[in-house]
Parts: structure tokens; C-alpha cells; sequence
């Protein structure tokens, strides 16, 4: 598979590693749009949400578990933080294996997208 972000879980691909567990990978994104910036991965290889199976639901979870508990090691709760899920390439997603965006670390994170 020529998917980047299962080189980095594999570890042929050197990253910034902030959390991982069995299921979860947490590394820092290389182009940060906040002093924190994170991405949480699944260690599956899902493509986007139209992927996801019923077998998937103790990924996700974890998935969100994964971000409350990096959330809390970084202090990013105590101000808060953004979430992106960018789902398909209209939407900006640049690497197609589900991922979060954990935003946060500063002040003001501007406001949000309202349609």
C-alpha cells in the first residue's frame, strides 16, 4: 500500500510521535496551523468515513478517546481545541486514511465555519 500515513505507523516514514495504542497512532503534523497541531489515525487503513463498517465502531471510539487523552496530556482542554475531520477531496482532505486534526494551543482559534 502506498498510503503515507501507514508508513508513518509502520514507522518507515519518521514522525513526531505523541500517542499510540493498539488501535490509535498520534503524531504531530509537519505543517502545524497552531502551536498544536496533532493528527490521530486509526493504525487500520480506512480510506474516508464512506469506508467505516460496523466493525469499525471500537476503532472510532477509540479514535475519540485517543484525542481526550492527548487533549488532557497537552493541557488543551483547560482553553480548549478544534477538531477537523476532512472527509473526500472537496473537502481537503489530502491523504486518504481517516484522520483527526486536533487544533489547539493558543488563545483564539478563530471563528467557526458556519453554512
Amino acid at each position: 500500500m502506498d498510503c503515507i500515513f501507514c508508513k508513518i505507523i509502520s514507522g518507515e516514514i519518521p514522525s513526531e510521535k505523541v500517542y499510540e495504542n493498539d488501535t490509535v497512532f498520534a503524531f504531530k503534523d509537519i505543517r502545524p496551523v497552531a502551536p498544536e497541531h496533532i493528527l490521530v489515525v486509526p493504525k487500520k487503513h480506512i480510506a474516508n468515513i464512506e469506508e467505516i463498517s460496523l466493525e469499525d465502531s471500537k476503532v472510532l471510539s477509540d479514535l475519540f478517546m485517543a484525542v481526550k487523552e492527548i487533549a488532557s496530556a497537552r493541557k488543551l482542554n483547560d482553553k480548549g481545541y478544534r477538531l477537523i475531520l476532512n472527509n473526500g477531496k472537496a473537502a481537503g482532505q489530502e491523504v486518504f486514511h481517516l484522520h483527526l486534526h486536533v487544533i489547539g494551543g493558543k488563545d483564539s482559534l478563530g471563528p467557526m465555519i458556519s453554512r
